[in-house]
């Protein structure tokens, strides 16, 4: 499959985001989602990953980034989002089968919306293990 563009990519990251229930959207409002190509190391490394995973080509499919709440209190909650990076070229690599990919996008954007609401890797392990738990992609 050949390689879709960020901007084809973010359109489906941006799908998914719109296709959340209200109840969910409308706490999102100082979440900011970017779309990046791939983790670079220094992130990998602040992600935890040892010098031996990343020279395996560990990576991230996304990652929660919450706002710093040692920012100053004069700067106003919404100027100081939390923020979602959603990994283009991990994804692609490790899902080359469209529809899986789909999935896989969809899986991870949400994986990373359930951080900005509390929850941990460990209570995601059931969601994430499961190759569609939406059920509903065409």
């Amino acid at each position: 499959m050949p390689r879709m563009t960020l901007k084809q990519f973010g359109r489906i990251v941006s799908h998914v985001m719109d296709t959340l229930p209200e109840q969910i959207r409308r706490h999102l409002e100082n979440v900011v989602i970017d779309i990046e190509e791939e983790p670079d190391e220094e992130l990998l490394r602040s992600a935890g990953f040892s010098t031996e995973e990343i020279a395996q080509g560990a990576s991230l499919y996304g990652l929660f980034i919450p706002f710093d709440t040692r920012a100053p209190d004069s700067i106003d909650f919404l100027d100081r989002p939390n923020r979602i990076l959603i990994f283009k070229r991990p994804l692609e690599e490790d899902f080359p089968d469209p529809r899986q990919l789909r999935i896989e996008i969809r899986k991870t954007v949400v994986h990373e919306v359930a951080h900005h609401f509390g929850w941990t890797d460990w209570d995601l392990e059931r969601f994430d293990s499961q190759p569609d738990p939406f059920k509903d992609e065409p």
